[in-house]
Formats: C-alpha cells, sequence, structure tokens
C-alpha cells in the first residue's frame, strides 16, 4: 500500500468540507479541514483530523474554543483560500464572532461552538474530538453542502423545498 493509492482510493469518498477557526490574540485564523463527522449526540461531540503540518492548528488548539464553519455551495472559493498558508485568509470574508468569541463564517450552513474533548495519533493526522458547546444552523437555506469527491469540488443539487424526508425511528 503507497500513499498515492490510498489517497486515490479515498478520493471516491465523498465528503463535506468545513472551515476551523479561531480568535487568536494576532486575529482571526482558520484552515480548511475535508475530514469532519459526527461522533456523538449525548455528550455532544464532533471529529475533525487536522494534518500534522498545518501551521494553523497549532495557533487554535491552545484557543479556550474554535468554531467548525460547515461550507455551503456556492463557498468553492472560501474553501480553496482557507487551504492555503501564508495569506491573510481572511482577507474580504464576511464573518462575525460567536457567542464564545470564535469567527463564524458568513453563508455556512452551519456553525459548531467547540473546545477539545481529546486528541488522538491519527498517522500523518491528528485525530481531534471536540465537544460542541453552541450552534448556529441556517433553517432557511435551500442550499447544499459544498462536497468534494475524486479530489474536485462538486454540489448536490437535489435539495428542493419538499426533498426532506424525516426519518423513523
Amino acid at each position: 500500500m503507497n500513499p498515492t493509492s490510498m489517497r486515490v482510493a479515498l478520493s471516491h469518498f465523498g465528503s463535506g468540507l468545513t472551515v476551523i477557526t479561531g480568535m487568536t490574540e494576532e486575529g482571526p485564523v482558520g484552515f480548511t479541514c475535508q475530514s469532519f463527522s459526527s461522533l456523538s449526540l449525548d455528550p455532544p461531540l464532533v471529529t475533525f483530523s487536522p494534518s500534522r503540518s498545518s501551521t494553523t492548528w497549532p495557533r487554535i488548539r491552545p484557543l479556550d474554543t474554535f468554531a467548525i464553519n460547515v461550507l455551503a455551495d456556492g463557498q468553492t472559493a472560501l474553501s480553496v483560500s482557507f487551504s492555503r498558508s501564508g495569506s491573510d485568509k481572511f482577507s474580504g470574508v464576511e464573518w462575525r464572532p460567536s457567542q464564545h468569541g470564535a469567527p463564524l463564517i458568513g453563508g455556512a450552513l452551519v456553525t459548531f461552538d467547540c473546545r477539545i474533548w481529546g486528541e488522538y495519533d491519527g498517522g500523518d493526522h491528528t485525530i481531534v474530538a471536540a465537544e460542541v458547546v453552541a450552534i448556529e444552523l441556517d433553517a432557511e437555506t435551500k442550499r447544499g453542502p459544498l462536497l468534494y469527491y475524486k479530489s474536485t469540488y462538486a454540489s448536490l443539487n437535489l435539495i428542493t423545498e419538499n426533498a426532506a424526508v424525516p426519518v423513523s425511528p
């Protein structure tokens, strides 16, 4: 098994995109993160995995709280911008502080204010379990999520007013 084969195989699993943000003494910082998922409802936990080579996660890591912003279809430019190192990622970006002070990106489908629950070795990534302390949901949006599939951005054009079907227990 080699890293290239693994990357190609995993690209066949479509995922949503997030931007992890925090407010440092120098100002807001953030990075794009594809590896995000739910972990637990009780307690409310999510997980994400920043690369060990990330220069931004070490700046967010010591903060009391940080935000996970789930990107919407149409926010590709934000995803690309926040994936680059060495630039002012918040230049021209609409954002506001959450109730806990973390930057919330305008237009995100949902934002999670979080604090670290635990961290674990994940090879060339760190597995972060985060406790959700607040949620802001854009319940009125008709937009779908920004997706990443086969190493390219994709969208979900299936969302209509009556498309949501409740799941029975």
